[in-house]
């Protein structure tokens, strides 16, 4: 929301993700990440964790000077996002890759992400 009480939504809709009532954009997620110095690159799906609720899973790619990924790192991750965004944002699944799938305009294909993530 700008100063004049607009809104300005980036990103495309049919990638928002409906978590506790509420659009969430991967997006903002992503960008909220990408600010952590262990992540490189990420992207963020909506999965259902069985119990019917769509919660965001982040994959993530770390910089090469980065330990290497465990519970730990994932456990940090996860809290620098509540510690930026509204807590409800927060990535409930963190899985590390070593890249991420991408289509012939070079953009993170999505589609197979969640094929990954079943």
């Amino acid at each position: 929301m700008d100063s004049e009480g607009y809104y300005w939504y980036h990103g495309r809709t049919d990638d928002m993700l409906k978590v506790s009532g509420i659009f969430v954009a991967p997006a903002e997620i992503e960008n909220c990440l990408l600010q952590h110095q262990a992540v490189l690159e990420c992207a963020v799906i909506g999965h259902d964790g069985g119990d019917g609720l769509v919660k965001p899973k982040a994959f993530v790619v770390l910089r090469d000077a980065v330990v290497t990924p465990d519970n730990e790192l994932a456990t940090e991750l996860k809290e620098f996002v509540k510690s930026h965004l509204a807590v409800y944002k927060y990535p409930r699944w963190v899985q590390f890759v070593t890249s991420l799938p991408k289509n012939d305009r070079g953009k993170i294909d999505r589609k197979k992400l969640k094929e990954r993530s079943n």
